[in-house]
């Protein structure tokens, strides 16, 4: 079972907002990964990076050690953590955040817990991408050309599905 939200709020210091979040993992025994919403193109980006991870651990294909980071990899459209954290990691300052909770256990109840952990307010207006976020990704202008406006997340869709390609 999975779960995906967005939220909003200041991170001053990286390394204890995501102390914090394994913490937390280890303590409710459930997976979370964290993104940068801004290149956050929906849900169906996080659940379509989450499937494909998923399947790397079951044909054991995968590049990364845990399933939280492969799942960052195919999010970013990237094979390598050094390529993957920068482009699509999180941000200190104001920032918005995507999150998937993955485990048997999760309810918003966990959520709104670790939300107040790290001092962050829900937010899932900020998982709705747009022109800008494809920019950001890294899709050049005439890529988005190609398709309505209506299909933009198929352009991230298919920069996850090409990771299992260039791996």
């Amino acid at each position: 079972m999975y779960k995906i939200i967005g939220a909003k709020g200041k991170i001053s210091n990286i390394d204890k907002f995501l102390e914090k979040i394994n913490s937390f993992c280890e303590k409710k025994s459930i997976v979370i990964q964290v993104f940068n919403a801004e290149m956050i193109y929906g849900d169906k980006h996080i659940i379509s990076a989450y499937e494909h991870a998923k399947r790397a651990f079951e044909q054991k294909t995968n590049t990364a050690n845990t399933l939280a980071m492969e799942i960052l990899l195919y999010a970013s459209g990237e094979r390598q953590l050094k390529l993957a954290i920068p482009k699509i990691g999180i941000k200190k300052g104001q920032a918005d955040v995507a999150f998937i909770f993955i485990g048997d256990k999760i309810t918003d109840k966990l959520i709104d817990e670790l939300l107040q952990e790290v001092s962050i307010k829900r937010d899932d207006k900020v998982l709705e991408g747009d022109i800008n976020t494809l920019k950001k990704f890294g899709l050049k202008e005439s890529e988005i050309k190609t398709v309505s406006k209506d299909k933009y997340c198929g352009l991230i869709l298919e920069k996850i599905a090409l990771v299992d390609i260039i791996k």
